[in-house]
This record gives structure tokens, sequence and C-alpha cells, in this order.
């Protein structure tokens, strides 16, 4: 296999199975002035090799632990939150390869909407919260979707029931003499369809299923070599023949005379005069 087609492979497979989602905690997009979050890059339950980048307003692609946050490995720990830190936040490898990216929002006011950092499937159920900084987190709050009232719930948390992509959109919360949240966009993914598998393979791995398509081709390959070397060889045979015709067996035909008869010819007949002697080969 020449070397292009190694490193094509070696990048699909690091491509398969080497995938990082960015993880928030406290998991929400809206954040208090002064408040702390953790960002952790994880890939396959591993995290080794991806760092925490960021643009905002301010600084466009800065690493974690240069100029903002405290680096802890693949984590990044920002201990107070600030105006400037709203922007884009994902990970990086480095091989090169980047996660998704989130958007995070600080706000100096005193109301912040919980909602799905991450894009939710498509069929799911999804709660938005409406926070307070100060008071309990149970007060009445309205709910809007792309600037317009969708309803009031008296305890500040509303469930979407099945979501769909036309629940995608800005959505926001205003909770009566605190204030209004800033907005946050909501993603909705479609599942993947999926065909059924016996059980033996419900566990087949991305790597399996690429072993799956290299093995067939590799068979092939040999199948091919060895119908090539079975041609040679028979060549090579035929060729030894026609070179060294002694290899083959003679046979001659003497006619033996009785006394001053003539010689009796035994070509194709069965006679019993003549005596044939076959001679070996010289």
């Amino acid at each position: 296999m020449s070397l292009q087609g190694l490193l094509f492979l070696n990048s699909l497979l690091w491509s398969l199975t080497n995938q990082a989602a960015l993880t928030v905690s406290p998991s929400r997009s809206q954040f208090f002035q002064l408040e702390s979050v953790s960002l952790s890059c994880e890939e396959n339950n591993s995290s080794a090799g991806w760092t925490v980048w960021r643009n905002t307003t301010r600084e466009t692609r800065t690493q974690c632990g240069k100029e903002w946050g405290r680096r802890a490995g693949s984590t990044c720990n920002i201990s107070l939150m600030f105006l400037l830190d709203t922007g884009v936040y994902w990970c990086w490898s480095r091989e090169g390869a980047a996660s998704s990216s989130i958007q995070l929002t600080v706000t100096g006011g005193s109301v912040i909407l919980q909602s799905p950092v991450l894009p939710v499937m498509e069929g799911d159920d999804v709660t938005l919260s409406c926070l307070t900084k100060t008071t309990p987190s149970n007060l009445p709050a309205a709910f809007y979707k792309d600037g317009s009232l969708i309803r009031t719930e008296p305890k500040g948390h509303m469930t979407l029931h099945h979501v769909t992509s036309s629940d995608e959109g800005l959505y926001r919360c205003n909770i009566s003499g605190h204030g209004e949240s800033p907005s946050s966009w909501i993603s909705v993914e479609g599942k993947a369809t999926t065909t059924p598998t016996p059980p033996l393979y419900s566990s087949i791995s991305p790597t399996s299923s690429l072993s799956a398509i290299i093995f067939p081709s590799l068979a092939a390959v040999l199948f091919v070599l060895m119908l090539l070397l079975l041609v040679i060889v028979v060549r090579r045979q035929i060729q030894r023949k026609h070179e060294d015709p002694a290899g083959d067996i003679l046979y001659s035909v003497v006619s033996v005379f009785h006394g001053r008869q003539q010689p009796v010819s035994c070509s194709g007949y069965r006679q019993s005069e003549p005596e044939v002697i076959y001679s070996s080969p010289r």
C-alpha cells in the first residue's frame, strides 16, 4: 500500500475514533458576573491532547492558561466570570482537530435562562428554567421564543415536549420585578436512522467497521496475486518442456529379419511375426 493510502487510512481511523466534546459545569450557557465555571474536553472517556480555546469581542483564538483561565490538563477553570468572558468556546487538539463550539454569555443583570448548552436531539423533552441571582428560582416567569411570548409558568420552569426542528430559535425569560435574561439559541438535531443489526454485531465499533472494509479488499488482492503466481509457474513448466525434448520418453520400432525374409512392418497393427522392442530414453 502506498504512503498516501496509509496516511488516508490513518486520518480516517483517527477521525472515527477521536471525537471530543466540550462540557460545561454548571451545565448552562448563561452566567452571572463573578460566577465560576469549568470547561472540559472529553474524548471517549479520555481527555489527552485537547485544550480549550475561545473567541471573544476582545480576543481571537486565545488558549486557556495564556491570557485567561487556569489550565489543568484538558480542563480550563475560570474562577471569576466577567462580561468580557462572553464568547465562543471550543476544544482543539494537537493534531489540529476541533470540537463543536458553544456560546457562553455572562450578564450583569439578575436573571438568566438555564438552557441546554449542546444541541438537543429531535423527539427529546427540554426543560428551560428562569433563574434569579438573589432570590429562589421558583418565581413565576414568562418565556419567549424569537421575541414572541410562549407562556408564563408559575414556578419558573417550562418543558418543551418532543422537540422538533421548529423548536429551534432564540429563547429568553422574564421575571416580573427582577428583570429579563439574555437570549440563548437552542439547536435541535435530527436523530440518525439506524438499520437493526443482529445481536452478535450490536457492539461493533467504528474501528471494526473500518476493518470490515479493509480486510475483504486485502483478500481480493491476495487472490489476484496467487492467480498471477500460478500462471507464471505454468508458463515456466511449458517453456522448460520445449527447451528439453530429451525429457520426453522416445519410442523406437525395431524390425527383426527372419532369415532372408523382408522386414515386417508393425506400425498400427497387431502382428505376431515381428518382434517389437521399446527402447528407453538415451
